[in-house]
C-alpha cells in the first residue's frame, strides 16, 4: 500500500516448477549457490554426470531423418490451431505440456535418461546443450529437448505415471551454426559440434523421477521440414531436394555430446 513501509523485493522472484514454489534470487540468472553440471549422453540410453571412458573408441547413435515422414510437435491427429470447440477444440495452448511419449519409441528420436534421482535436483538459469553430430547431408536440423519423467508409480496423482514433461526445449538449424545471417553448407558426415541454447528456467526434478534428454531433426509442422541438403533458400525448395539422411550423435571421450545444466547447491 502507499506510504505503508518498504517495499523489499528480490532482483528476480520466479516459480520453481517441479516444486511448485517461488524462489528468489540476487540475479537472473543467478550467480550464486549454483555449480554448472554435465549431463553425459552414454550407452544404451544412458544420461549420467559420468564422462565418456578415455579408452573407450569414437562411439555413436544414429537414426535415420526422413523429411517425407516427419516427428510432430504434439500427438496426432493434429487439430487446427484455432481449431472452435464444437469442432473439438484444439490442443494448441497446451502441447508445450503434452507427454512426450508418444514420440520415445520412433526410430528417428534418440533419448537418453538418468536412473531414478536420490534426491531432489533443483536447476536455476541457463539450460545449454552441445551436441557432436554428423549427417550424411548437408544441412540439418536439431532438435534437443530436457524432460522430467515422473515414476513409473505415481500414487498421488495416477495420471502423472510415468508422464515426461518438456521442461526446456530448442531447435537449431545446421546451416545456421556459425551465422544467422551467412548460412552455409554442413560438410557431410563430418563430426561439428553444435551449442544449442535451451534458455533459462527454474523447475527442480524431485526424488524418484528422472532426468531424460532427446534429440531429434524434425519438429513439424511447428518448424518447416529441412531439405537436409543445403539449398540457398529452403522455401524454393524443390521435391527432389528433400532427402533423408543418416545423423549420429556422437558420445566419446573426444566427442562428448551433453547438457549442461545449473544445479542450485542450498
Amino acid at each position: 500500500m502507499k506510504d505503508k513501509g518498504k517495499l523489499e523485493q528480490p532482483e528476480a522472484l520466479t516459480f520453481e516448477t517441479g516444486s511448485n514454489r517461488w524462489t528468489s534470487f540476487e540475479a537472473w540468472p543467478p550467480r550464486a549457490n549454483v555449480t554448472q553440471r554435465n549431463l553425459y549422453f552414454g550407452a544404451n540410453g544412458q544420461l549420467s554426470y559420468v564422462p565418456p571412458p578415455t579408452a573407450a573408441p569414437p562411439q555413436f547413435d544414429s537414426y535415420v531423418s526422413d523429411p517425407a515422414h516427419p516427428v510432430p510437435y504434439r500427438q496426432r491427429p493434429i487439430e487446427p490451431t484455432y481449431n472452435p470447440a464444437d469442432q473439438g477444440g484444439s490442443r494448441w495452448s497446451t502441447w508445450l505440456l503434452e507427454d512426450q511419449r508418444f514420440v520415445e519409441n520412433r526410430s528417428d528420436v534418440l533419448t537418453w535418461e538418468t536412473e531414478p534421482l536420490t534426491q531432489d535436483t533443483a536447476i536455476a538459469g541457463d539450460i545449454v546443450a552441445h551436441l557432436f553430430a554428423s549427417t550424411s547431408g548437408t544441412d540439418s536440423d536439431w532438435v534437443v529437448k530436457l524432460i522430467d519423467v515422473y515414476p513409473e508409480s505415481y500414487p498421488k496423482d495416477p495420471k502423472m505415471t510415468g508422464y515426461e514433461l518438456m521442461i526446456a526445449d530448442e531447435i537449431l538449424r545446421g546451416r545456421f551454426r556459425r551465422s544467422f545471417t551467412r548460412p552455409e553448407p554442413i560438410p557431410a558426415n563430418q563430426v561439428i559440434e553444435y551449442t544449442i541454447d535451451l534458455h533459462t528456467n527454474d523447475h527442480a526434478f524431485l526424488k524418484d523421477h528422472r532426468i531424460m534428454v532427446q534429440v531429434q531433426s524434425t519438429w513439424f509442422p511447428l518448424y518447416d521440414r529441412n531439405p537436409q541438403e543445403f539449398v540457398p533458400n529452403i522455401f524454393l525448395a524443390r521435391d527432389s531436394d528433400y532427402v533423408a539422411t543418416v545423423q549420429r550423435i556422437f558420445r566419446s571421450s573426444r566427442y562428448p555430446s551433453h547438457v549442461t545444466i545449473p544445479v542450485l547447491t542450498r
